[in-house]
């Protein structure tokens, strides 16, 4: 079995188009939820979202292929470029050695959302419009740019997307059937019935304070706020990294995947699935109870989740859940939906390497059933051995991958 590292990374988030920007803003606690903007807040009762600001497509997409894409997809893009072109990656493998694991727990929701406004006012439908819309033409755009003619698998499983993106990615290398697999996932839904439909199901904060909505584990919490962006990574092989001269992350070497089986939306209280997830990464991992340990937790500002997710934890690891550094960079970003287990896992990676927890800011009053440390309000260092990353999604989709230093 292969060895499996990253070799690079790319990210546009609501707190910096670009990993060194985003790294750096996450560090010093920087919010980047704030009221929306994208459409008239009038007609939601959700007021805020983490949207990006300043992004420009057209630094990576010529204008008129912009015009074909959805935001997602420009987002996928724009990320995948910064990552391909950080790891040095292009032409040093065989196309069918080379491969695109780039999912969208929705896809082009913006473009189904115009488009379906178009049916109804007797304007034309797009030609462009079902491949626009489809979820896994990311990963075809991607693969186009590219010409990566290996394995493309683009996942869906909501808010586990990406994250499932990625240990897919890397077992398919482990197993040897890809040299190099660029993957992650994009999410672009900051638009009315997307906003809507969310603050129907009762996932959504309504607060209309941006510092005080996403604040995972606080016992104030009261829903999601909705957020947008991609993260992309770049998994090659060791040896074949080694070989080029390539700069190395750090190395993946654990993935967990399980399902609750419980409810379409609400995670098992219990959190005994997404403990099974964190057990099967960490033991592919060779996790020691020596081993000091970071956690980029799920971290929705939910009820459900923050307290579940606790309980895993301490299901997973005892008393040592009490010593492990964890944070929850949703507070900063908001939810990304299908992208966030991508940018946490790039998060998570940096703080490995550079040894510093990003915190969960806008913690202010504990909540006795969310008892571990959280790294509230600060970062801080700690030269960690190994991260892990959570996601849970709706459906009872729940994804760990496991990092090591090397």
């Amino acid at each position: 079995m292969k060895r499996v590292v990253i070799t690079g990374v790319g990210a546009v988030t609501p707190v910096g188009n670009d990993v060194q920007t985003m790294w750096e803003s996450m560090k010093n606690g920087v919010c980047g939820i704030g009221l929306i903007t994208k459409f008239d807040p009038s007609l939601t009762k959700a007021k805020v979202a983490g949207e990006l600001k300043d992004f420009d497509a057209t630094q990576y997409i010529e204008k008129r292929e912009c015009r074909k894409m959805d935001l997602f997809c420009q987002y996928a893009i724009a990320a995948a470029e910064q990552a391909v072109s950080d790891s040095g990656i292009k032409g040093s493998v065989e196309p069918e050695r080379l491969g695109v694991y780039v999912g969208s727990g929705i896809g082009g929701m913006n473009i189904f959302y115009e488009q379906s406004v178009n049916q109804y006012t007797g304007k034309n439908i797009s030609p462009f419009f079902i491949p626009m819309m489809i979820g896994n033409i990311a990963s075809g755009n991607i693969a186009i740019r590219y010409k990566a003619m290996g394995p493309c698998l683009p996942v869906v499983t909501a808010c586990s997307t990406s994250t499932h993106a990625l240990g897919e990615a890397f077992h398919a290398i482990k197993f040897g059937l890809a040299d190099a697999i660029i993957a992650g996932g994009a999410e672009a839904t900051i638009n009315p019935l997307a906003v809507n439909g969310f603050v129907s199901c009762k996932a959504l904060c309504l607060s209309d304070d941006p510092k005080r909505a996403s604040i995972p584990f606080d016992k104030d919490r009261s829903g999601f706020v909705m957020g947008e962006g991609a993260g992309i990574l770049v998994l090659e092989e060791y040896e074949h990294a080694v070989a080029r001269g390539a700069k190395i992350y750090a190395e993946i070497c654990g993935y967990g995947n399980t399902c609750d089986a419980h409810h379409i939306t609400a995670p098992d209280p219990d959190g005994i699935g997404a403990a099974g997830c964190v057990r099967i990464a960490l033991e592919e991992a060779g996790y020691k109870d020596t081993d000091e340990i970071y956690i980029n937790a799920h971290g929705t500002s939910t009820p459900l989740n923050d307290s579940g997710e606790t309980k895993a934890f301490k299901a997973v690891l005892g008393e040592r859940a009490y010593k492990a550094h964890i944070s929850s960079t949703k507070s900063m970003t908001g939810h990304m939906l299908g992208a966030t287990g991508a940018v946490e896992a790039i998060a998570a990676t940096m703080a490995l390497r550079e040894g510093i927890i990003p915190p969960t800011i806008g913690y202010k009053t504990p909540d006795p059933e969310c008892d571990l440390d959280y790294t509230p309000n600060a970062a801080v260092k700690a030269d960690v051995d190994m991260a892990i990353s959570t996601t849970f999604g709706f459906g009872g989709h729940n994804a760990c991958i496991a990092l090591r230093k090397i």
